[in-house]
């Protein structure tokens, strides 16, 4: 009777598993890749939605309040702000400020500042004063916002139903 051996190769070779542990190390670092810049990429568009979207609020606001208001006349020169003459009687001034790159709300009869957007790199306003009395008509805005590198200008337009009335 003889004897045979026979050799099992049943298991894997320690260069078969380190080249397998390579090309998993290889997948995993691809996958953390994609889901970081993934992650920082959400991070920036909600960054620059929170900025359109104050800027948005703001000009609606703005847009709203001139059309139920008076604008003052005097300050039809003046590009980076436009006061008005509220429903109520009270007096408010919209202004930009290129110093610190924010839009206010000047409230003239209590003397209170608010800030209604932040990261505003441009704001005008176009008055229209083209009627008999010299009153405006109409006001377009326009604002332009940053957030990183991503800029966005949003413009509106008003028109004074006081005047027409």
């Amino acid at each position: 009777m003889s004897t045979r051996t026979t050799k099992s190769n049943t298991g894997f070779t320690i260069p078969e598993l380190l080249l397998v542990l390579t090309i998993t190390a290889m997948l995993l670092a691809a996958v953390t890749v994609a889901f970081n810049a993934s992650i920082t990429n959400y991070r920036e568009n909600e960054d620059i939605f929170k900025t359109v979207n104050k800027a948005r609020q703001a000009l609606f606001r703005i847009t709203t309040q001139i059309r139920t208001g008076l604008v003052d006349p005097n300050d039809a020169s003046s590009e980076d702000r436009c006061t008005l003459l509220c429903a109520d009687g009270s007096e408010i001034t919209y202004q930009y400020n290129s110093a610190d790159n924010k839009l206010y709300l000047h409230n003239n009869d209590t003397g209170i500042d608010y800030v209604l957007c932040d990261n505003v790199t441009a704001m005008t306003f176009e008055k229209d004063n083209d009627t008999p009395t010299g009153d405006i008509k109409n006001v377009q805005v326009s604002i332009t916002v940053v957030n990183g590198n991503a800029e966005r200008t949003l413009s509106s337009a008003a028109v004074v139903r006081k005047v027409l009335e």
